[in-house]
């Protein structure tokens, strides 16, 4: 069990051991978004700009200008809503190579409440154009995707988690963007999920394949660009999808999943994420109990909408 936000650090620190061109910036969070380790190895490339996201990004913009490679950080809250303006017109529209890494997305969070609990900001993300968007499964695949984007040129946002999440990635796999991991495919459902929600497919497909229900679990970590052959793949398999992120269901997997497939494939779309509400405060596991994003819940939904379906 470790963080992805864990897992962030320590990539971050070998990183910066292999790479002097690497600059890290935080917003005075460095403690919990884990770059607080490469502050110590590398002082003079770790800028801490304060609580004033606008101004680490502007900043960020400036060294990527000057041939360095920076990675910045701070909650997802606060990256993606206090500075979506700097990251819009300084870094996307100028399509400039820099890193917005942040932790803390979603609800499990936990007790910190809604003020801190990003539902949103896959969405405005992935909006934007030029921007690639990343959520990693778990701190193996976190590890891989700082090593990729390294080396890939580009705007780019990788949303990250708090709390500590089983390592599920099997060993040798190696994340590349745009391309999905399938650990199986279904006859009867195929879950696209990402984040921490990969988990609890794995565990519902699990679950459903004790009741002869076949479902298929796919890790899609990166929501921009979709792995668009893997997921018709996936519809032609069982005609039923079903998409799984601690998010709202609005503009985040799900959307993109189903604006997808509405034009190239188009299946039975069900999606489990937060339905058009704030967050609470709560321990992360009752949140995702409150907030229908467990796999008893995905369980439920795949059987209720099999049984319709064949009524």
């Amino acid at each position: 069990m470790k963080a992805t936000r864990d897992a962030y650090g320590e990539a971050l620190l070998e990183l910066g051991k292999r790479r002097a061109d690497v600059v890290v910036l935080d917003a005075d969070l460095s403690g919990s978004t884990k770059t607080g380790e490469f502050a110590k190895a590398f002082p003079e490339r770790f800028f801490n700009i304060g609580i004033s996201e606008q101004d680490m990004i502007g900043t960020a913009a400036g060294l990527s200008l000057s041939g360095k490679l920076p990675f910045a950080s701070t909650f997802a809250i606060f990256a993606t809503g206090r500075a979506w303006e700097q990251i819009r017109q300084t870094i996307c529209y100028s399509n400039l190579n820099v890193k917005i890494v942040a932790t803390h997305g979603g609800i499990t969070v936990g007790e910190d409440g809604a003020s801190h609990q990003s539902v949103e900001d896959i969405a405005l993300m992935r909006v934007l154009p030029n921007m690639t968007v990343v959520v990693p499964a778990d701190a193996y695949e976190t590890k891989g995707v700082v090593d990729v984007i390294s080396e890939s040129y580009g705007p780019t946002y990788v949303r990250l988690g708090r709390a500590k999440v089983k390592e599920i990635m099997p060993e040798g796999y190696r994340f590349h963007i745009g391309r999905a991991y399938t650990f199986n495919l279904g006859r009867h459902a195929n879950i696209i999920a990402c984040g921490i929600m990969v988990a609890e497919a794995l565990k519902a497909s699990e679950a459903l394949r004790n009741d002869g229900i076949d479902v298929g679990v796919i890790n899609m970590s990166t929501i921009k660009p979709l792995d668009g052959d893997v997921l018709i793949q996936a519809a032609r398999t069982s005609g039923f999808i079903v998409t799984a992120e601690e998010h709202s269901i609005i503009g985040g997997l799900g959307g993109a999943v189903s604006e997808f497939l509405s034009e190239n494939y188009p299946v039975v779309i069900k999606r489990v994420g937060v339905k058009d509400s704030f967050g609470t405060s709560g321990e992360p596991g009752a949140l995702l109990k409150l907030y229908g994003l467990t796999s008893e819940d995905m369980v439920k939904l795949i059987k209720e909408t099999i049984t319709i379906s064949n009524c």
